[in-house]
C-alpha cells in the first residue's frame, strides 16, 4: 500500500472506532495529517483532559500517553509505538527527586512535564515549556520562596530562572533534551550569515547562550503561532528545533521560507510513531501490547499537580 492508501484507511478505521488521534508537531508528518488534533504538549495535555473518545491514540513518546491516562483513568490510551520513550525523561527517578526534597525541604517542587508519572507524583506542580515561568513566579510566591526545586530539563531551569528572577535548583545538572542541546552559538551565527532576512525561533531547552542570540524563545506552540500571526513582510524563518515544526509550518504557510538552523533536527524516539503502525494499532485496538495505563495510585498523586498546572495556565 502506498503512504496515502494507508492514511485513507487510517482515517476510515478512525471513524469506524470513534477513536481519538493526538499528534505532537514532532510526529512524522503523515502522522500529523491524520490527526484530530495537534499540539505541543500542553495543548495536547488540555485536549487528552477534554477527548470524549473510548480510545485515544496518541502519538507522542511515552509521558505524553501517560499524562493522558493520568487525566483519563477510565479510557484507553495506546501509544502506536510503546517504545517512543523520552530520554530527557530518563535523567530523573522519584528516588533523586527525594533526595532533593531532603537537601531543601521547604522549596516546592517544579516537574517538567516531560518526565515519567512515578516523578510528576513526587512533584508539587508541573508545567511545560509555554508556562514554565508563570509556574515558577505562582508557586514560589504561594510557598513564599526565593527557589524552587526544577527538572528535568537544566535549559528550560535555566530559561525559567533568567525571566522569573527566581532560583531554580536543577534536578539533575545534566538534565537535557539531545535535539536542542545540540545547538550551538555558531550554528545561529552560521544561520545568520545564510539567511540574513529570516527571523531564529528556538525552543527554551537550548542553551542559554543559544537562546540570547535568537529573535524569538518559546515553545512549539509559540513558534507556530509566531509564524501564523507574522505580518505579510516577514517571510524567512530559521528555526531551532525539531523539523517535524517545520514541516507542519511549511505545510500550513506555504508563502513562507523555513530553514533549520542545523542538520540533524531529529527527535528519534518521536519517529517512532509510523502511518504503518497507527493502522495497524487502529485495527488492533484491544492488544494491551499498545495500551499505556498509570497505576491508578500513582494516577492519583500524579494528577494533583498536572490539574494545578492547567489551573495555574
Amino acid at each position: 500500500m502506498t503512504v496515502k492508501q494507508i492514511k485513507e484507511e487510517v482515517m476510515k478505521l478512525k471513524k469506524e472506532t470513534e477513536a481519538t488521534i493526538l499528534a505532537h508537531y514532532y510526529q512524522p508528518i503523515e502522522v500529523q495529517e491524520v490527526a484530530d488534533y495537534i499540539g505541543d504538549s500542553l495543548g495536547l495535555s488540555r485536549l487528552a483532559k477534554e477527548a470524549n473518545s473510548e480510545f485515544i491514540i496518541f502519538a507522542g513518546v511515552d509521558f505524553m500517553a501517560e499524562t493522558a491516562s493520568i487525566l483519563n483513568q477510565d479510557k484507553h490510551v495506546l501509544m502506536p509505538n510503546p517504545e517512543s520513550c523520552c530520554p530527557m525523561a530518563a535523567f530523573l527517578i522519584p528516588e533523586k527527586i527525594k533526595d532533593y526534597k531532603k537537601e531543601y525541604p521547604d522549596l516546592p517542587t517544579v516537574v517538567y512535564v516531560n518526565s515519567t508519572a512515578a516523578v510528576k507524583a513526587e512533584s508539587d506542580v508541573c508545567c511545560t515549556s509555554s508556562n514554565a515561568v508563570k509556574i515558577v513566579k505562582k508557586i514560589s510566591s504561594e510557598f513564599n520562596t526565593d527557589a524552587v526545586l526544577f527538572g528535568p530539563d537544566a535549559n528550560l531551569a535555566d530559561y525559567a530562572e533568567q525571566l522569573s528572577k527566581i532560583k531554580t535548583i536543577k534536578m539533575p545538572d545534566k538534565g537535557h533534551c539531545y535535539v536542542h542541546s545540540q545547538i550551538k552559538p555558531e550554528h545561529i551565527i552560521q544561520s545568520k550569515k545564510d539567511y540574513p532576512n529570516a527571523k531564529v525561533l528556538v525552543h527554551p531547552e537550548c542553551i542559554r547562550e543559544v537562546r540570547e542570540l535568537s529573535d524569538v524563545v518559546g515553545s512549539t506552540a509559540y513558534m507556530y503561532n509566531t509564524v501564523k500571526n507574522s505580518s505579510s513582510t516577514e517571510k524567512e524563518f530559521s528555526i531551532g528545533t525539531e523539523s517535524g515544526l517545520m514541516e507542519r509550518m511549511a505545510q500550513d504557510f506555504p508563502d513562507k521560507k523555513f530553514y533549520l538552523v542545523m542538520n540533524k533536527l531529529v527527535c528519534y524516539n518521536m519517529k517512532k510513531n509510523t502511518i504503518e503502525l497507527m493502522k495497524y494499532v487502529l485495527e488492533h485496538l484491544d492488544d494491551k501490547m499498545f495500551e499505556v495505563k498509570v497505576p491508578s495510585d500513582i494516577a492519583k498523586k500524579a494528577l494533583i499537580p498536572i490539574e494545578r498546572m492547567l489551573e495555574f495556565s
